[in-house]
């Protein structure tokens, strides 16, 4: 009888319903109620739901809106796909003198760096470049950003979470300065003339701790060249330190860099930068691409990377739209692919910039909860470890490090003022795979939202019911059954009980129309087509996706009817 009750609590209003356990860790939590949100059910196409609360309550993200743009990617995409940066020349190259420009085409690529700058030179030097008369020509078009360094979320305006995004993107866009005041040097960690230092540090004999341990820093714009001014009193004692802050413009860092490791292997540059578009004319030498998609989510979700998370916005919004990339084409972008592929269903959605610093990204439980099942049915565990994996690495290492969820979590966290966010997936004790949102809007204090996330995993783990069944009503539509009318369809499958409901998820996610006839056996048929073309289109992408051996077939459409097996 309790299961009856609180299966229809959850058909009804999908507002209250938790077992006991669950229900006295919120109520122990000191966050009211109406300022959470959970949803726990069984990962997969299973409907077995464990708790729902105020699921479908629209709430402030956080970084966990990083899922949406994430996963868009790998659909669209794909694991291993790689950034491109184009390289191109204008003029002749003629006894090892390129007698032009060097041209430099950016597509956003978020993992650009230092580190990439000598293989880069070693292929221009390997083109037979010794000597370059003309600039390094710049082209930044491929995404429309402005020129903004930092977003001005916050006061903390220098900070690298803050960094803005830019085709021409290169180590984040940050700048390194390291500070050893036991050796008393002040240096950049890479040559970069698009900012100077002023070091007004005073070095004292005092322990290396409290004030003394770290040195003071400010950024002065009002000459046009930033001037990053230190400044206080440090310890003599103090080893290396490193400040790294949003400073300057990363297309200008590049230059720099560049320039520097040229004059490493004795290539001279002539001239100097400029901004521009691609010429028409200009001769490609080279593609330099970047890490893995795999490796770029796992980053951007790991270490909840705001500016990855924005290129792979911006990117998805001129793959699918056109460049160059804006906001509104990146928005528009991920919805459709989620929508499309069946991922995502209709519900209160903002995505804003797509990494969550945005106090105007709204979602609910159960949209999150869609695509990390979506996730999980179609990539499981390849997809899961992209995710911070408890006690192990990324936001939640040690979080649930030395507890029972160690091992047992993958999860994108999400935090704001007032905002405690955690997604993903947890593995009880008993091997079952659940998909868990909880998400916490609240003044009652984000310590104690985050106390209430660790006891619902906690109890999770050890967990060894099953839930409730729960039909949605997508999935309580009978399976068609209808006799087919004439025309060409494509037979994807024949089996002795009626085909289950991921089978015809499969079918449903590529945007197929399909019937089941019913005889001696179930027959899943898609169609139908009046052109046998276009039915033999369909039957490639059906070959490809769902059964190598599916199968054409002709319909009469008479009383007394007639199949034509074409294959």
């Amino acid at each position: 009888m309790k299961k009856v009750i609180v299966a229809v609590m959850l058909l009804s209003t999908w507002i209250y319903a938790l077992p006991a356990e669950l229900n006295t860790i919120v109520s122990k939590s000191g966050i009211p109620p109406k300022d959470i949100s959970i949803y726990i059910k069984e990962a997969g196409d299973s409907n077995r739901v464990v708790a729902a609360l105020n699921t479908g309550v629209t709430r402030t993200p956080a970084s966990v809106i990083k899922v949406f743009s994430t996963y868009a990617a790998l659909l669209k995409l794909g694991f291993n796909y790689r950034w491109p940066t184009e390289f191109y020349a204008i003029g002749k190259i003629k006894k090892g003198v390129l007698k032009g420009d060097l041209l430099v085409k950016g597509y956003g690529d978020p993992t650009l760096s230092s580190k990439d700058l000598p293989s880069i030179v070693a292929r221009i030097k390997a083109k037979g470049i010794r000597r370059i008369t003309g600039n390094i020509v710049i082209d930044r078009s491929f995404f429309a950003v402005g020129t903004k360094n930092n977003s001005g979320f916050d006061k903390h305006t220098y900070s690298p979470y803050n960094a803005m995004p830019d085709a021409m993107m290169f180590n984040e866009r940050v700048s390194t300065i390291c500070v050893a005041p036991n050796k008393n040097d002040v240096h950049k960690k890479v040559p970069d003339g698009s900012y100077v230092i002023e070091n007004n540090l005073k070095r004292v004999n005092k322990p290396c701790k409290g004030r003394y341990s770290w040195p003071g820093l400010k950024v002065d714009n009002s000459s046009g060249t930033p001037t990053v001014i230190l400044r206080g009193k440090i310890s003599k004692k103090c080893g290396n330190r490193n400040l790294c802050q949003v400073i300057t413009k990363p297309y200008k860092s590049f230059y720099y860099a560049l320039r520097a490791e040229f004059k490493k292997v004795g290539i001279f540059v002539g001239a100097g930068m400029r901004i521009k578009k691609l010429p028409s004319n200009a001769r490609k030498l080279f593609t330099h691409y970047s890490r893995t998609l795999e490796k770029i989510i796992s980053r951007t979700s790991k270490k909840s990377n705001n500016l990855y998370a924005r290129h792979l916005l911006l990117y998805l919004g001129a793959k699918m739209y056109g460049a160059p990339a804006t906001l509104k084409k990146g928005r528009q972008a991920v919805e459709y692919i989620l929508k499309s592929r069946g991922a995502l269903s209709k519900g209160t959605l903002s995505i804003d910039n797509g990494c969550g610093l945005s106090r105007t990204a709204k979602l609910n439980a159960k949209l999150l909860a869609e695509v990390l099942d979506h996730g999980y049915k179609h990539y499981g565990m390849r997809w899961m470890k992209t995710l911070s994996i408890a006690g192990v690495d990324g936001t939640i290492k040690r979080r649930f490090r030395g507890t029972v969820v160690r091992n047992r979590a993958w999860m994108k966290t999400g935090t704001l003022k007032r905002v405690k966010n955690i997604s993903g997936y947890v593995k009880s004790k008993k091997g079952r795979v659940y998909t868990v949102v909880i998400l916490v809007n609240s003044k009652a204090g984000n310590w104690k939202a985050s106390q209430l996330q660790n006891n619902v995993m906690k109890w999770l783990v050890g967990y060894k019911g099953r839930g409730v069944v729960i039909q949605s009503k997508r999935q309580s539509k009978p399976t068609k059954t209808t006799s087919a009318k004439k025309g060409y369809y494509i037979q994807t499958g024949s089996f002795s009980q009626a085909p289950t409901r991921a089978y015809i998820n499969k079918i449903e996610n590529l945007g197929l129309n399909y019937k089941t006839e019913h005889r001696d056996n179930y027959k899943v048929l898609v169609g139908p087509y009046s052109a046998e073309s276009d039915a033999r289109k369909t039957l490639e992408k059906i070959r490809k996706n769902i059964n190598k051996d599916a199968f054409l077939v002709a319909k009469t459409g008479k009383e007394k009817e007639e199949t034509v097996v074409l294959y």
